[in-house]
């Protein structure tokens, strides 16, 4: 029973602050006098506040209670692999900056190397940049690269900040994506650091591919992890 009314009480919260009823960096009323109006246990109203800012809502300031998060506006974002990321944000006219953060070779797996359409003995790059909009970490790019296709992958790899330029160098214009699948997930610890978000934010995960339109080659393979709470999702 205790736990039913802990939900009641962490649903009622989260949907006053998703009505408005708080303004950023609003104080909220204390587990006292919470725990006075609903007629529960001071610990219950703790536990409601701590899951509150694990998902990211609250923030704490000692000896002092608990304050509404500054809630960013959501960005809009095409769901593409058409597109450069970087190149949609700055045409909406934000400030964009992407970090490369690794390039290494991966061991044989086989759903990647058959979406590369590359063979078992092949050498495959994984390729990781942060980006970073309005001065937020909101999305890992993270690009699985041929080295037969793309024979200098290994010593570029290290400085590419954007796979798009980094293609159109070598000649290739146009792109398409083929499928695209879309997962949720929560983000491990390496997430949490990368993209500096609570345990508790969703994650969007979009897995495609980026194809060369004229000869159809398939250039790379894409995972591509957005905060959920940074964007609304366009799909076309």
């Amino acid at each position: 029973m205790s736990k039913d009314i802990e939900t009641i009480i962490f649903d009622r919260l989260k949907l006053d602050i998703l009505q408005g009823k708080y303004g950023p960096n609003h104080r909220l009323p204390s587990e006292n006098q919470l725990a006075d109006a609903y007629r529960v246990p001071r610990i219950m109203i703790r536990k409601a506040f701590e899951k509150l800012e694990e998902m990211g809502y609250l923030y704490s300031k000692q000896g002092k209670g608990r304050f509404l998060k500054s809630r960013h506006q959501q960005l809009e974002l095409l769901l593409s692999g058409k597109e450069s990321f970087s190149q949609k944000m700055l045409e909406k006219g934000y400030d964009v900056e992407s970090i490369n953060i690794f390039c290494k070779k991966i061991d044989y797996e086989e759903s990647i190397f058959q979406e590369l359409g590359v063979g078992e003995k092949d050498r495959v790059f994984k390729i990781g940049r942060l980006r970073i909009v309005e001065k937020r970490p909101i999305a890992v790019h993270i690009s699985y690269v041929a080295k037969s296709i793309f024979l200098d992958i290994e010593e570029r790899g290290k400085e590419i900040v954007s796979m798009f330029e980094y293609y159109k160098s070598k000649g290739y214009k146009s792109f398409d994506s083929g499928k695209s699948v879309l997962s949720v997930s929560l983000p491990s610890l390496e997430e949490q650091t990368l993209l500096d978000c609570p345990p508790l934010i969703p994650l969007l995960v979009l897995e495609t591919n980026c194809i060369d339109c004229i000869s159809q080659r398939v250039l790379e393979y894409t995972q591509i992890i957005y905060r959920g709470d940074s964007f609304k999702y366009i799909v076309k």
